[in-house]
């Protein structure tokens, strides 16, 4: 007997059929959106720290010039911000009056001594006079010698002038013409424009993660250009002041002058993971990040976990089809199960 298929046996099978069909987006009913995609891919991203601080002498790279003696400032050669060569005189001290009697006085202690130790010498080869007495005379002159070159030394014969001990920028002049100096006292301040550092300041979490060595790039405030540079030395403790932990940054000859600001990005490791535009990057209504894959047509929400960003790019993990593009443009309108069409380049509404 031969039974023939009902209306309503037929649209069963018919469904039953269908169940057992993959969905695509063409065969899918509803409506679509379009977007543009990225291919997912695995790899890196620097972690860079972010400095900001002012150019300064390294520890080598500066040097206080004194008054070695007591005296009074005669004529500046020099100004403030003034390069300088090496050997150049920068200020000339006279001596102060005391220091003056004091080297006139050693000049005549000298002379009486020599004219001792000469009549003792005499008195001596005619057995007039002991060798105590001669070594003693002759003890008194060595004195008087010594005094009097100490003094020579300080200045107190004449003019001092003081010289650069190397090239040399000018950073800062404490004394005018005619302001009287005591001995030590500072009078000007070379700094060496190749040894400088960048003298910044980091949060104590960050300062965790770096180390002396790490590469850094370094810009000058009003300047386009990176320089590149390195970490010379990372603080292990905070200001208190500021509460930043001291960093100082090595910076290359002739590419910075003292005193300017500037920032530097230093990179302390290197991130792994997948590799995303941070415009694929969105965020739902409790804050969580998620990106949406394209996963034959259909859009799946995908929670993730931001690693680390450089750029426009982030670093992220999470349950993740490395198969599966991200779509780039179009995503906010996506919602899980939505069918996707695929942009082709330069079609009205899509990214370039």
């Amino acid at each position: 007997m031969i039974r023939r298929m009902t209306v309503g046996m037929f649209c069963l099978a018919l469904s039953a059929a269908a169940l057992t069909q993959p969905v695509r987006a063409a065969d899918a009913p509803g409506p679509s959106v379009l977007v543009t995609l990225t291919p997912l891919r695995s790899g890196s991203l620097p972690h860079v720290v972010v400095a900001y601080g002012t150019i300064e002498p390294s520890n080598t790279g500066g040097r206080a010039m004194m008054a070695a003696e007591s005296g009074v400032i005669g004529t500046v050669y020099v100004r403030v911000g003034q390069r300088v060569a090496a050997g150049a005189r920068l200020v000339q001290i006279l001596p102060s009056p005391q220091s003056a009697a004091a080297y006139h006085q050693a000049r005549s202690s000298l002379q009486v001594a020599r004219a001792l130790v000469r009549s003792t010498r005499k008195l001596y080869s005619l057995h007039l006079a002991t060798n105590e007495q001669l070594a003693a005379a002759e003890k008194s002159q060595l004195d008087a010698l010594a005094n009097l070159a100490a003094l020579r030394a300080t200045g107190a014969g004449g003019p001092q002038v003081l010289r650069a001990p190397f090239a040399s920028v000018v950073t800062t002049l404490t004394a005018l013409t005619g302001t009287i100096v005591s001995t030590g006292s500072p009078v000007l301040t070379l700094v060496s424009p190749d040894h400088l550092v960048l003298a910044a300041g980091v949060v104590p979490s960050q300062a965790f993660s770096m180390a002396v060595g790490d590469s850094a790039v370094v810009q000058a405030t009003g300047s386009d250009d990176w320089v590149h540079a390195h970490v010379a030395m990372s603080g292990a403790a905070s200001i208190p002041n500021t509460g930043l932990v001291p960093v100082q940054i090595a910076l290359p000859a002739g590419k910075f002058i003292p005193g300017q600001v500037a920032r530097a990005r230093i990179t302390t490791a290197q991130v792994k993971g997948l590799l995303v535009p941070h415009a694929a990057l969105l965020v739902n209504e409790r804050g969580a990040p998620y990106v949406v894959q394209a996963v034959e047509g259909i859009a799946h929400k995908v929670p993730v976990r931001v690693l680390d960003e450089y750029d426009d790019q982030d670093v992220i993990s999470g349950a993740l089809d490395p198969r599966a593009a991200v779509v780039l443009a179009g995503d906010y309108q996506l919602e899980n199960g939505m069918h996707i069409r695929i942009a082709r380049p330069g079609e009205p509404g899509t990214t370039p």
